[in-house]
């Protein structure tokens, strides 16, 4: 039986996109100023999630597109034998509901990992601006070649990593996401719990411990439960390039 979602609260939108400070991660730059009005009145609605909601659920129509605007999601897929597995980690200035495209259904969940707020971006609308707007259609464009490469590289990373190299990958793609983003590379502060960290990169939650244990142990990270100091940036990408001991 399909779980109810839950409820969402829609809000009027009031930072627009022209002075949103994400605008340059998640739409594109250089756009004329009629331009960007006609894109503030395709985004006209935000959504408010407590954690734990869900944005959009496995076979739930689909309609839009959700800019992250504050906070945290994870996406994940149900197996046939009711385990869920975690697919991906999002934070403000990516896209969630890509999914949705091809089939006009969500085929995965989508949660807040924190209280969060997203942009809503109905598709119809979308499609139709972008048809206006080549620099749009151009950036939809690469956003989606973005999303290919990234699921590459999680193929990757459960397919020929180590558990070690695993996390060391997965920390280091997230503290890039997040310098890009104006916070600090070295310091930064878990919104998912090491059993979904464990889910996404295919590794038990024990392992996924002893890997940050041992991290710590040998000078790399500095770890108070879910607060994360890296300590050796270099030491860390030495492991994702095969040449860590």
């Amino acid at each position: 039986m399909q779980a109810s979602q839950s409820p969402i609260r829609l809000e009027p939108f009031k930072v627009a996109c022209s002075s949103c400070n994400l605008r340059e991660l998640c739409l594109p730059v250089g756009m004329s100023n009629d331009q960007m009005l006609r894109l503030d009145e395709l985004v006209s609605t935000r959504r408010s999630l407590a954690r734990g909601d869900a944005l959009f659920r496995t076979g739930s129509p689909f309609t839009s597109l959700y800019a992250v605007r504050t906070g945290f999601f994870k996406t994940n897929v149900t197996s046939e034998d009711g385990r869920d597995q975690v697919t991906g980690f999002q934070m403000a200035g990516e896209l969630l509901g890509l999914d949705g495209i091809g089939t006009e259904r969500h085929t995965c969940d989508a949660i807040a990992l924190e209280d969060s707020q997203v942009c809503v971006i109905p598709f119809n609308l979308l499609e139709d601006l972008s048809r206006e707007l080549s620099d749009l259609q151009r950036h939809f464009h690469k956003i989606m070649s973005r999303e290919i490469v990234r699921d590459h590289g999680v193929m990757l990373l459960l397919g020929s990593m180590r558990a070690e190299e695993r996390l060391a990958a997965f920390l280091l793609n997230l503290t890039q996401r997040l310098r890009k983003r104006g916070f600090s590379a070295s310091s930064l502060v878990l919104r998912m719990t090491r059993e979904e960290i464990g889910s996404y990169l295919g590794l038990k939650l024990e392992t996924v411990s002893r890997a940050f244990s041992k991290f710590q142990e040998d000078g790399l990270l500095e770890v108070k439960q879910r607060q994360i100091r890296v300590l050796d940036v270099a030491a860390l990408q030495a492991l994702v390039n095969g040449s860590g001991s």
